[in-house]
């Protein structure tokens, strides 16, 4: 570990630890299906915690990043890995087109929406418009087996606007459109209610060209506001 992840590492234990919260740790893992630990913080109360860990200490490096990040994920409290999150969006214009493995890598382990989706629309999401090659790996990933890989493919663009590759979005949504996984259903229901502030008209022709084949939930998720 490098020495400003060995540093933010300690300072960020001993100022979530100063927070904790027992009581609302418990409904927090229950929130999340009794799948993690909490520390029991708000988000508001992690940010702000976390803003007082990183106070003085020079911006990271790819490898800070990459040692930050997966010491996060070694913890068993999910504030940390939350925190990660943060920490990497943060930061996203630092790392190179290499560490798409380092977050498939997060993406895969201790993996649920909460860490998943943000990882997914701004991390992924930055480095894949700082390095466009990277729409080759979202090719691949909206095909694979892992269903957290195809959700962040789905989700990668929903915040590009105008900018979003509409045939890779379509693509992605029509070739995962029967998936077995409640998750990546919604992905696909949402990804196209939100490119739907964009341009409505290409959700409303997708939908009618494809509902047949798509499940309920994403065609219910894709139309809310049609």
């Amino acid at each position: 570990m490098s020495d400003l992840a060995a540093d933010l590492m300690d300072r960020l234990t001993n100022a979530f630890e100063a927070a904790r919260d027992p009581v609302r740790a418990v409904g927090a893992a229950a929130y999340m299906r009794d799948q993690f630990p909490f520390l029991g913080l708000t988000s508001a109360v992690r940010r702000a915690q976390a803003r007082m860990a990183l106070k003085g200490l020079p911006a990271p490096g790819e490898a800070d990043l990459r040692a930050v990040a997966l010491a996060c994920w070694a913890r068993e409290e999910r504030e940390f890995q939350l925190f990660a999150c943060d920490y990497l969006t943060r930061h996203i214009t630092i790392p190179g087109p290499a560490f798409l493995d380092t977050t498939a890598e997060l993406i895969t382990t201790r993996s649920w929406w909460d860490t998943v989706d943000p990882l997914a629309t701004h991390v992924v999401a930055g480095l894949v418009r700082r390095h466009p090659p990277l729409t080759a790996r979202m090719d691949e990933w909206a095909t694979e087996e892992n269903m957290w890989l195809v959700r962040t493919a789905i989700l990668h663009q929903l915040l590009y606007g105008p900018a979003t590759d509409t045939g890779r979005l379509f693509a992605y949504c029509t070739a995962q459109a029967g998936h077995r996984d409640f998750f990546v259903r919604k992905a696909i229901g949402w990804a196209l209610r939100h490119y739907a502030r964009t341009d409505p008209q290409a959700v409303r022709a997708f939908l009618t060209a494809h509902a047949d084949h798509m499940s309920p939930l994403s065609v219910r998720e894709a139309a809310k506001h049609l």
